[in-house]
């Protein structure tokens, strides 16, 4: 079996998240366990297991080293990027991607992957105390969606500056926690950071399913509805943002690292 480690969200290897992307034969049985096993051995924050159903369609799994997760921009992403560049799929082709979340398309257009995911917009919730001390910040509201809290801080350099409790900030979420904030640097609209220690990955480089919720969440605020956004975890990545109705189109790059034989 194939399996590959491709940095999303970035041009430039060892930037951005790494993801694993498995390539499992059509007649190949796994179980969950197994894809569980082989998350935990790639030690990534997420790794993707693809079969081939049609012509440019394949089904789609996502696991952390702990668990599996209902949706994945990075893995997603790194995903078409190794479908393409393998000549899997011709570049000029989508790819439909079936997954816990519906169907997912992929896309190429000047040199950017793009994936039409389902918007995630987020509704005010109660001000949960334990969650903010968790993070160490105040904020006067917290929103959330059916995965993630989301919490916006005064500045970028509070965001920067963010020491969260990873133990008990996994008390107070179900996937995660989505930190923001304007961006201080020209050019980028929104900065983020992504904590899901709930689910094993304290913080995560690059998240793209958290921008179908922090797309949403800024178009209210700003209102626009194209956004250049930028992850301030220490591998950094920009993740462009398009609202479209009841999508969001999350685009960005990618650069495979490592590829070779899966022999467990």
């Amino acid at each position: 079996m194939k399996i590959y480690t491709v940095d999303a969200f970035t041009s430039r290897a060892f930037y951005g998240n790494p993801a694993g992307v498995c390539l499992l034969e059509e007649t190949e049985q796994r179980s969950e366990a197994w894809m569980q096993q082989t998350a935990a051995e790639m030690n990534l924050s997420e790794t993707a297991f693809l079969v081939k159903r049609g012509e440019a369609e394949y089904g789609i799994r996502w696991f952390t080293p702990s668990a599996e997760v209902d949706l994945c921009g990075h893995a997603t992403l790194a995903s078409a990027h190794v479908l393409w560049e393998e000549e899997k799929i011709p570049e000029t082709q989508t790819i439909t991607f079936q997954s816990a979340s519906g169907p997912l398309a992929a896309f190429q257009k000047e040199g950017t992957i793009w994936l039409d995911f389902p918007s995630e917009p987020p509704e005010p919730a109660p001000l949960n105390g334990g969650l903010l001390e968790a993070l160490g910040v105040e904020a006067p509201a917290v929103e959330q969606n059916r995965m993630d809290v989301i919490v916006e801080v005064d500045s970028e350099q509070t965001l920067r500056n963010l020491v969260p409790d990873m133990k008990a900030l996994a008390q107070h979420t179900t996937r995660g926690c989505l930190v923001t904030s304007l961006s201080e640097e020209e050019g980028i609209d929104f900065v983020s950071r992504c904590f899901f220690p709930a689910v094993g990955v304290e913080e995560d480089p690059v998240t793209g399913s958290a921008h179908c919720a922090l797309g949403p969440y800024w178009a209210k605020r700003m209102v626009k509805q194209n956004f250049t956004a930028k992850q301030l975890s220490k591998r950094e990545g920009v993740v462009e943002v398009e609202m479209h109705r009841s999508r969001c189109h999350i685009g960005g790059r990618a650069v495979t690292v490592m590829k070779g034989d899966w022999l467990a």
